[in-house]
């Protein structure tokens, strides 16, 4: 078979080398918002994190403030409403009335 002389012709369109103006904006706008999106959920962890320490140190300051009363006051039942105090078995009479 003999060599061709001239170049064979594979395409006559020239391939773009770059996408629109528009569609350049309209994907850095898409991925700006995106990142956006993620730095404010990263925003959100870290605030919930920070939440969920502060109430385990509320947790265990309540736990030391309920030691301290029970050595003081015994074992009763404490109205958080007006802080009065109840006896444990008060409060066992009257459920079984």
């Amino acid at each position: 078979m003999a060599k061709r002389k001239t170049p064979k012709v594979e395409n006559l369109v020239e391939t773009p080398t770059s996408i629109s103006e528009e569609q350049l904006e309209s994907l850095q706008s898409l991925i700006k918002k995106m990142n956006s999106i993620q730095m404010d959920m990263g925003k959100i962890e870290l605030h919930k994190h920070a939440l969920a320490h502060d109430f385990k140190m509320l947790e265990t300051a309540m736990q030391e403030e309920q030691v301290a009363l029970r050595k003081q006051y015994g074992d009763v039942n404490i109205n958080l409403q007006d802080g009065t105090i109840r006896k444990t078995e008060d409060v066992e009479a009257n459920k079984e009335d």
